[in-house]
């Protein structure tokens, strides 16, 4: 028998090594390929990120309808799509009464680059929004009741307010110069507002003259203002002037100043014409119109929009009765118990003509 030389002992140790080395790999390869059943079920980075949408509430939502329904309406469509399997949520802000707050605060959401969207309301914001677009351009924006062009970040929907004033100047005419308990002889009414801006200056002032005009051209509006739009003890305390002035018809656009125009109301005797959701149990008796705004709707649909990709955004849209976003509220029982039915008549006439077209305003 043969010995083996030292060459091929060295070579045998290393085809064993090589053959042992092979096997290893060989055998951490099948290992791997058997393992990754389980990990493989959820891929990493596969899970779209979360989508936050902002309702940035300027003022108080409690107590505001114009805000519950903003509310109401962004929150169904969040809610519809999460349900469906969207990873989306919403955020409620509430920014204050205080109107020299709101563009220190939205700055603050715009900077924190957490928010997909940012939802308001309000007809002052587009010229508060528009600085601070520019600062964060990614940054998009709808906001409701406000008309504002040429900023692709910026999206704007307004109610026809000219058709929800004259609606409100005209009801507000009827029964001032009716023979019901608190009207008199002096075709006079009044507005209160929160503050002058762009869209009550030049569209539902006008409007609420020009309705009034068109039950008598002799009627004129006195026109007030609080300054904010949180003080009700300054709006009883307008609306207590504008009554010993000759005014028997007030509609309040003051926030939460509106409560001191109803308080007054039933303190002295005049009439309140509410303006953008039913009031008529804001006080029975005294609210004589409620010309509405469909704000949840539009909210929902706009949204439900943005969610889907089909929102058109940085333009500027306007609608109205024709559309069923502006509307009178003529079947509540607390309106047939206080406005005689010839009134009503009357006011149903003018609502029909405006919704079959017969009679169109459109904004200017």
């Amino acid at each position: 028998m043969k010995k083996r030389t030292h060459n091929q002992h060295t070579t045998a140790r290393t085809v064993l090594i090589a053959l042992i080395a092979a096997a290893s790999i060989a055998s951490a390869s099948c290992s791997k390929k058997a393992q990754p059943a389980a990990a493989q079920a959820e891929p990493a980075g596969n899970t779209a990120p979360e989508r936050i949408i902002a309702v940035f509430v300027p003022g108080i939502v409690s107590g505001s309808p114009v805000y519950e329904m903003l509310v109401a309406g962004v929150s169904k469509a969040v809610d519809e799509a999460a349900e469906a399997g969207a990873s989306i949520r919403v955020q409620v802000i509430e920014a204050g009464t205080k109107q020299a707050d709101w563009g220190a605060k939205m700055t603050t959401l715009a900077a924190s680059q957490k928010y997909s969207l940012i939802v308001s309301s309000n007809p002052a914001l587009p010229e508060i929004v528009d600085p601070i677009s520019k600062q964060f351009p990614a940054q998009r924006f709808v906001i409701f009741d406000s008309f504002f062009e040429g900023n692709p970040s910026i999206t704007t929907y307004r109610y026809n307010q000219r058709e929800q004033g004259y609606l409100s100047g005209y009801m507000a005419a009827l029964a001032s110069s009716s023979s019901m308990k608190y009207a008199n002889k002096a075709k006079k009414i009044g507005l209160v507002a929160g503050q002058e801006y762009p869209a009550m200056l030049s569209v539902i002032l006008p409007a609420y003259l020009e309705g009034a005009q068109a039950v008598d051209p002799e009627f004129e509006v006195d026109f007030r203002v609080v300054g904010n739009w949180y003080d009700a003890a300054k709006g009883a305390e307008l609306a207590r002037a504008m009554f010993e002035s000759g005014v028997d018809v007030i509609m309040p656009i003051s926030g939460g100043a509106n409560q001191g125009v109803v308080a007054a109301a039933r303190e002295k005797g005049f009439y309140v014409a509410w303006f953008d959701d039913n009031g008529y149990a804001k006080a029975p008796g005294y609210v004589v119109s409620s010309s509405i705004m469909a704000q949840e709707r539009l909210a929902y649909e706009k949204t439900r929009e943005w969610i889907q990709g089909t929102l058109p955004e940085g333009t500027a849209g306007t609608v109205g009765i024709a559309d069923g976003y502006v509307d009178f509220v003529s079947d509540d029982p607390l309106y047939v118990e206080t406005v005689p039915v010839a009134l009503r008549e009357q006011q149903a006439a003018l609502l029909a003509r405006l919704k079959n077209g017969e009679l169109a305003l459109p904004v200017k």
